[in-house]
């Protein structure tokens, strides 16, 4: 067996065998977000041997990610890294044999198809709406599959798109929900567990895909509840609405014509800022400004600056997360003082 020994138990699988490891190991995957989903997606890929796995995350870890983000510690904390960095140092030395490549960015229309469109897959670990029917847009568009999973409280619900084969994240959700009508982490909190079968689910699918194995896929959508150890299939016909993004070729999310530059984020009392254009100031330059009106630090990837009630956390592309505040409006009135447009 030689280079495939590790998988050994995986091989023997009769779903698997030598010919689906070996096309495993020959496939690339985007894992988009890296939080309690996407953490657990990410440690089931590249330990099955998926050969390339890109994690792309916007975000910085923070101590009460650890009662489900699988791949931080303390440390990474008190080093300050990114969670798409801090996932791939651990994965590395889970299986030196996959290509892991961390993408410290926002996942927005002018990116998105430079992010995964040369991947064989896309798994969901995303905690809002707008990112997924931007994902859904470049897959349909690009006929990448990807596979949709949310977990909210100690529920978890999951679904395959295939483009052109199965019915698409748009035909299943036309339209964003009306801020404040579903509930969110910090409102109703979430389990651990319940992130990790939905990732488990969504990894069981994308080594179906990657294998090639098209008919052994699940065609609805899959609702959990762990608490009360519950699963429901529900069937997802399409109706006789075209579709805008599978049916009529309208990826409305990609264009910008729908969706935001300020996002409230899941679980916490904060507001990201997305800009079009990168930011011109160096972190050392805003540093040696901000330093008399507030707490600065920084490092290669990030610089916090606190001013009581607020913390700003500014990336190199100058998107920027607004702690303390839940105010788009806020948010962007603060970045314009302290960081500048």
């Amino acid at each position: 067996m030689g280079d495939l020994d590790r998988y050994a138990r995986q091989v023997s699988l009769a779903e698997i065998g030598d010919a689906g490891q070996r096309r495993l190991l020959a496939s690339t995957a985007a894992v988009v977000g890296c939080g309690a989903l996407g953490t657990n997606i990410a440690n089931g890929l590249v330990r099955a041997g998926v050969g390339r796995v890109r994690l792309i995350d916007r975000d910085f870890i923070e101590l009460n990610n650890l009662q489900r983000q699988v791949l931080f510690d303390e440390t990474d904390i008190a080093q300050g890294l990114p969670k798409a960095v801090a996932a791939a140092a651990k994965l590395r030395k889970i299986n030196s044999q996959v290509e892991v490549e961390p993408v410290v960015t926002d996942v927005n229309p002018d990116n998105v198809e430079q992010l995964v469109g040369d991947v064989d897959l896309v798994l969901d670990g995303t905690d809002n709406f707008e990112t997924r029917l931007l994902i859904n847009d470049v897959c349909v568009k690009r006929d990448i599959p990807w596979i949709y999973g949310g977990v909210i409280s100690t529920c978890g619900m999951t679904m395959t798109i295939v483009p052109h084969d199965t019915p698409c994240f748009r035909c299943f959700l036309n339209e964003l929900p009306a801020p404040g009508s579903s509930p969110t982490c910090d409102m109703v909190g979430v389990l651990g567990t319940a992130a990790m079968v939905v990732a488990a689910l969504e990894v069981t699918e994308g080594i179906k895909l990657l294998t090639g194995q098209m008919d052994a896929l699940r065609r609805e959508l899959l609702y959990c509840d762990v608490w009360a150890g519950s699963f429901e299939r529900l069937g997802l016909a399409k109706d006789d609405t075209p579709c805008p993004a599978c049916d009529l070729g309208q990826y409305e999310f990609l264009e910008a014509r729908q969706g935001s530059w300020a996002t409230a984020l899941c679980g916490r009392d904060a507001v990201q800022i997305n800009l079009r254009h990168e930011m011109q100031t160096s972190f050392p330059q805003l540093a040696e400004r901000l330093r008399s009106v507030g707490e600065v630090a920084y490092n290669d990837y990030l610089l916090r600056f606190r001013v009581e009630p607020y913390e700003l956390n500014v990336f190199p592309d100058g998107r920027t997360i607004v702690k303390g505040c839940s105010d788009p409006a806020l948010a962007r009135t603060l970045y314009a003082r302290y960081v500048g447009l």
